[in-house]
């Protein structure tokens, strides 16, 4: 490569350059797009693998109904011929009347038993189904995607989306099958009993379903918007906790109690709105059915009061119409579950509908052999350039070609697009334009896992997971021996560190490694990637936390380990260049020096001032 003739002065730590500021507002940034149907396509693949269950769940939902609606007809005969004849000292009619009505409350109390028993386990079933596919579409997205989608808004996709389904399953579905089987059996047994009754029940649907549709429109936005409020309360409170030190460290506690009370009170805000449409929609049905019910009750009076109407008859069409009518109340709360639910149902089919932007291949290509005593692989950027999906260039076109077995420092400026090269060749982009080859092969045709094992990237946040300092190390190579987690642990410098520690290699690390310091918590990172044994190392200023001691420890272990391996090191301490090959120095993207370090020390380059400056701040 040609180096380039303005020279260059390299600070601070590497970033990636900003990418262009989403202007969309800030409540809506969970929202991600839902292709058409989608909705309706994941709520089928979750019911369809247990509907034998779910229908055999709503046969005993309908046999319990079946069996509840005889009672208003025992009533009616009770009144009509068993009570006569028990004054005619004829006790078998009300006998009959008394042990059928046991035996409907018996069979409606074990048929409710049995359906409350058999929703429950498909409810769980489908939401523990639902939760795995978010979860597994949460680890199978790309870097990018977690980049503007944070790990606030997949918590309240799994959290408070899911538990908003929940409730429309275990108790919304059963109002609304309830509801309905009311309404045709009640609606037919009223026009059998007698049509004008029955004709003037089920005219007072109609404003009903008016009032039904008015709601469902009026709601559904307001359900979108409270989803996405309890999002935003939920981004901000994980982001706040995770930051907890430099919220303190910079006194930030006031302003962002101050943004939160604004997030909680729209969260209160769209609460309310929900509930006033809920309150509407509970008014104006307990109008319309207690107007009926008085309509009703007045003629089916006056009727009997002429001859023309049995008591019986009227007392068994007012039972009906109450349970006709105080399932409408219930109705509401069903809309509500089912307005709720269909909002949070819809941002979780547009997180399962995202397609990762590092899809695996589909026909993936093998890795040739490694080469005899040579365990790293070349690597060759093949006209590569590379900018966001937001917009931006952030590499323009470039050539480069790193030996098998060599190690490569890179340097720059923050933005200098040093990071962006390195997690171009760990896959965690792909480049807009060229490729990107290893031994040959380029990196968009190599299954991930034989990519995984073939290139790890240490970058500068060490990330614990809780658990055991040797289950941390092991997460390199699984099936690792405790011999060989230590001997990883030794070659780093990591060793005796771990041995003083309560438990040795069997202390537990706790949340992100919180028991250990930031400086061991990188020399574990370190053993990990050795342990993995991979052909290609990426260190993203993986020395930045480490004292002056323990970074000469690791140099001094990484001399011996990267032997033989392909290395590329983004370096901001400019001690950690001294164990590279060679040097790379980066500016907007583009590499401007390129050669030995000697050679470019020796130079009157960029490279040479920042080395210059370097040793004279240790002067």
């Amino acid at each position: 490569m040609t180096a380039p003739t303005k020279p260059v002065r390299t600070t601070g730590d590497e970033q990636d350059p900003p990418r262009p500021e989403d202007t969309r507002d800030p409540f809506d940034r969970d929202v991600l797009p839902t292709p058409p149907g989608a909705t309706s396509a994941l709520l089928r693949s979750l019911l369809t693998p247990m509907k034998a269950r779910v229908a055999g769940t709503t046969l005993l939902l309908l046999l319990q109904q079946l069996a509840v609606q005889p009672g208003p007809l025992l009533v009616a005969y009770a009144i009509d011929t068993a009570v006569p004849a028990f004054r005619d000292h004829d006790r078998g009619p009300l006998i009959a009347v008394a042990v059928g009505y046991l035996l409907c409350a018996l069979a409606s109390g074990a048929l409710q038993w049995a359906f409350i028993v058999a929703s429950a386990r498909v409810n769980q079933d489908v939401l523990l189904d639902l939760r795995g596919r978010i979860f597994r579409q949460g680890q199978a997205l790309s870097v990018d995607f977690h980049e503007r989608y944070t790990s606030g808004r997949l918590i309240s996709r799994s959290t408070t989306d899911v538990e908003s389904l929940r409730e429309l399953l275990s108790e919304g579905l059963q109002e609304l099958v309830t509801v309905v089987l009311s309404f045709f059996c009640i609606s037919a047994m009223l026009l059998w009993l007698d049509l004008g009754l029955g004709a003037v029940a089920v005219a007072s649907f109609v404003p009903l379903h008016v009032l039904v549709r008015a709601y469902r429109r009026r709601a559904g936005r307001v359900f979108q918007e409270r989803s996405t409020a309890i999002a935003a309360v939920i981004v901000k409170f994980v982001e706040t906790m995770n930051g907890i030190r430099p919220v303190r460290a910079f006194r930030r506690e006031a302003a962002n109690d101050a943004g939160f009370r604004i997030l909680n009170r729209r969260h209160e805000r769209t609460n309310g709105d929900a509930l006033l449409e809920m309150a509407r929609y509970v008014v104006g049905s307990r109008l319309v059915a207690n107007t009926a019910v008085a309509v009703i009750v007045l003629w089916g009076a006056y009727r009997v009061a002429d001859g023309s109407l049995e008591l019986g008859v009227l007392a068994a069409a007012v039972l009906y119409l109450r349970r006709l009518y105080d399932p409408i109340d219930r109705l509401g709360m069903f809309l509500n579950s089912y307005e709720s639910a269909a909002a949070s149902l819809e941002k979780i089919a547009g997180l399962l509908a995202q397609t990762p932007s590092v899809p695996e291949p589909s026909a993936p290509r093998p890795l040739p052999a490694p080469r005899p005593g040579l365990p790293g692989r070349e690597v060759v950027f093949d006209g590569v350039g590379f900018g966001y999906r937001t917009g931006g260039e952030v590499l323009p076109r470039f050539e480069l070609v790193v030996p098998a077995g060599q190690t490569v420092a890179v340097v720059g400026s923050t933005g200098a697009g040093k990071s962006t090269l390195a997690k171009l060749l760990a896959r965690f982009y792909d480049p807009s334009e060229g490729r990107v080859l290893l031994d040959g092969v380029d990196l968009r045709e190599l299954a991930v896992s034989e990519l995984r094992r073939g290139v790890v990237m240490v970058t500068q946040e060490a990330f614990l997971f809780s658990g055991t300092v040797a289950e941390n190390i092991a997460i390199g190579r699984p099936d690792a021996t405790r011999a060989e987690i230590e001997q990883a642990a030794k070659a780093i410098g990591a060793h005796d560190f771990i041995s003083a520690l309560p438990d040795g290699y069997d202390t537990d690390v706790r949340k992100r490694g919180g028991r250990i310091s930031a400086g061991q918590r990188q020399l574990v990172s370190f053993a990990r990637a050795l342990l993995a044994d991979p052909a290609v190392l990426i260190l993203d200023e993986a020395t930045s936390s480490l004292d002056v001691p323990g970074e000469r420890a690791v140099q001094t272990a990484m001399t011996t380990v990267l032997r033989g391996r392909t290395a590329v090191v983004i370096a901001h301490r400019l001690s950690t260049v001294e164990i590279a090959d060679r040097v790379l120095v980066m500016e907007h993207g583009r590499i401007v020096e390129d050669g030995t370090p000697a050679e470019l020390v020796a130079g009157t380059g960029r490279f040479a001032d920042l080395h210059r400056a370097w040793r004279d701040s240790l002067a």
